[in-house]
């Protein structure tokens, strides 16, 4: 097979655990095993065909480094599960700062927070192009929209597929998704779930009561971190997409949506000390068989950023499948599997059927996809 040359915007702690599970994977035993996977083999592709051809950062610590040293520096705190990388032949560029940066990051010390280089940002599309790359990952902290939106446009300039891990609403945009759709050119969004984490494990719960005839009432979840994604959510005027992307990604689930007021999903607070470990707890109250009550509590701990590549390194081989076969605008399987707010939402039992046919080739999965 042919190598997945990808460009990653954002050389954070999601960065970090993908290229690294890209290299851990190259263990014919591990691979075989599959253990951490969902498909070792997707399409004919493995985990080892995704080629890193350019990355884009703004830490001055990152910026003008080899990728390999970048992934591991300040203020990245993912678990280092694969120590030995090669040496990967990609500098990391100065990408455009934009809002990338929210003002509070400053307060906090250069460890824990963003450190903006004092270098002109490089013209994105122009390098996607020099380094011929099929896929563009947009691994931007939340409340980026003017940072993402620059990114997706330097795509569409380029003619490369757009991934896009975050809560800006790009494939699920009408607008967006017609402009990949003329240009060619498969997206895949918007905000990443992760293989066991927060939002798919609500999901699953909510339709659970609902498929078992008990109603949701209340429902809450409360997510505390110690990564630069829970520092940067402090700044509450950049949750606005996050918490929406969240609530109605559980909200979906429901036969009717519950009113504001009796569900509440979102961050919530930094622990630096938690470092990349995301702690999540969900409560639901629903009522049961002759009205009576059901409470379910629940408590999550996971290692954010792996918990999210294990998802990410699907999403892209996903999306060489849609360039591969010529397929353009928002691949809608793929996106409902592994996004939190894609064009079209499904339950996730759906949407893994979806896009199981999808990666087969079947004629449903292509008709769905191309939204006939």
């Amino acid at each position: 097979m042919r190598k997945i040359r990808v460009a990653i915007a954002g050389v954070g702690n999601c960065a970090s655990s993908l290229v690294q599970g890209i290299y851990y994977y190259r263990d014919p035993q591990r691979l075989r095993e599959g253990t951490g996977l969902m498909h070792p083999e997707l399409g004919g592709y493995k985990p080892a065909d995704i080629e890193i051809v350019a990355a884009f950062d703004v830490d001055r610590r990152k910026v003008g480094k080899p990728l390999r040293e970048a992934l591991f520096a300040k203020p990245n705190c993912t678990p280092v599960f694969c120590p030995d990388l090669p040496d990967i032949p990609v500098t990391v560029q100065m990408g455009p700062v934009l809002d990338g940066v929210s003002e509070h990051m400053a307060d906090y010390p250069e460890d824990r927070t963003f450190v903006p280089a004092d270098e002109p940002p490089v013209d994105v599309a122009r390098v996607l192009r020099e380094t011929r790359a099929d896929v563009l990952v947009n691994y931007l902290p939340v409340g980026s929209e003017q940072a993402t939106r620059y990114y997706a446009e330097a795509a569409l300039e380029a003619g490369v597929a757009f991934v896009n891990a975050i809560p800006v609403f790009i494939a699920s945009s009408p607008r967006w998704a017609e402009r990949f759709r003329r240009k060619g050119l498969p997206v895949v969004g918007d905000d990443i779930k992760s293989q066991v984490g927060a939002t798919i494990v609500h999901r699953v719960l909510t339709r659970l009561f609902e498929d078992r005839g008990v109603r949701v009432r209340r429902t809450y979840q409360l997510n505390f971190g110690g990564n630069t994604d829970f520092l940067n959510m402090l700044n509450h005027s950049r949750l606005k997409s996050k918490k929406q992307s969240k609530t109605q990604a559980v909200q979906s689930q429901l036969g009717e949506p519950l009113p504001g007021e009796d569900i509440h999903i979102g961050p919530s607070d930094y622990v630096p000390w938690l470092n990349d470990n995301k702690i999540c707890m969900i409560r639901m109250e629903g009522i049961g068989f002759g009205d009576q009550p059901i409470e379910l509590e629940l408590r999550l701990s996971v290692q954010d950023s792996p918990n999210s590549a294990g998802v990410m390194i699907d999403a892209i081989r996903c999306t060489k499948l849609a360039l591969d076969r010529g397929l353009a605008g928002p691949i809608e399987p793929v996106s409902a599997y592994f996004m939190k707010s894609p064009p079209v939402q499904y339950t996730d039992d759906e949407a893994r059927r979806l896009v199981e046919a999808f990666i087969r080739g079947d004629a449903v999965a292509a008709r769905t996809q191309a939204g006939d």
